[in-house]
């Protein structure tokens, strides 16, 4: 009997050592996207009350964890009925993320930032609570949240194909990969919101600093002043970044899994500007696509009256 605990014990001893192997070079391959998604998800996670912040941000990363639970078993099981299914679902979130990138870009460039009354007037005028509008910014997180961690479990799956090409298991592969694929999932969920946290609670951070100093001056009031002061220029960072991250994981995605386009789409371009181009020009095309979608959506649930 306890012979056969201990083999048992063995055995999961075997199994962690090729999974550490495997999960280690799909954190490599996947650590583009991670950044990604931290930008991302960080610049979603801000523009909110300040005892909202940790719970909208809960909220969201609950969303996430659901996310990776619908797509780690759904993954495996296209990957077992029809493979290149996984690419055509890829590709149409690359052009979801490729539309909110470009989206952004077009409200920072042609929309006329609203003076301090206006924004008043309107939030006055407006019909959506802020309950309602907490939830659709949440949504719309959890929705872009869901496209990138597709794309870490897709690349973490085929990462981990090829380091265990590379062991001499006694495993079934299909074991290590569902085990690799599920600790990449945990880490890339945990690791970001935990990151994002930290990120939105640095004024909060630097305001107790300050108070624990018993000084006026000093590291801890120098320290906790600069927090204080540089969140509003992280966040607008971020924004930035965020942006950005869209087009260029997007346009990845075009350049990697549309046939025509890896081959034939400017080949001996920087494959940054590659990239980029790719997803501005998929945004160009999707914008139309999905204010149309909108649109039809809307009269669709339209009551008649």
């Amino acid at each position: 009997m306890a012979s056969g605990f201990f083999a048992i014990l063995d055995d999961i001893a075997a199994l962690m050592d090729d999974v550490a192997v495997t999960a280690k070079m799909a954190t490599q391959k996947t650590a583009g996207i991670l950044g990604d998604d931290l930008a991302v998800n960080a610049e979603k996670a801000t523009g909110f009350l300040e005892s909202r912040e940790i719970p909208v941000l809960m909220k969201i990363m609950k969303g996430s964890f659901i996310n990776k639970l619908i797509i780690v078993p759904a993954v495996f099981l296209l990957e077992w009925l029809y493979s290149p299914a996984i690419t055509l679902i890829l590709i149409a979130g690359g052009f979801y993320l490729a539309y909110e990138g470009i989206e952004k870009i077009i409200e920072f460039l042609f929309h006329r930032k609203k003076k301090g009354h206006e924004v008043i007037e309107e939030r006055a005028a407006s019909t959506i609570s802020a309950e309602q509008n907490e939830k659709t910014k949440v949504q719309s997180a959890i929705t872009t949240d869901f496209i990138l961690s597709l794309e870490i479990v897709i690349i973490a799956l085929a990462s981990a194909k090829q380091g265990y090409e590379s062991l001499k298991s006694q495993f079934d592969p299909m074991l290590v990969e569902i085990v690799t694929v599920s600790i990449v999932a945990i880490i890339a969920t945990v690791g970001v919101y935990g990151i994002v946290a930290l990120i939105v609670r640095m004024d909060d951070a630097g305001l107790r600093l300050i108070k624990k100093s018993k000084t006026e001056k000093g590291f801890l009031v120098s320290f906790g002043t600069f927090l204080v002061n540089a969140l509003p220029w992280v966040i607008k960072g971020l924004a930035v970044v965020g942006t950005v991250a869209l087009i260029l994981v997007a346009g990845g995605i075009f350049v990697h899994n549309i046939e025509w386009i890896h081959h034939h789409f400017l080949p001996n371009f920087n494959s940054l500007l590659r990239e980029a181009l790719a997803g501005i020009i998929g945004g160009l095309v999707a914008i139309p696509v999905f204010a149309l979608g909108k649109k039809l959506f809307a009269m669709i649930k339209k009551p008649t009256n």
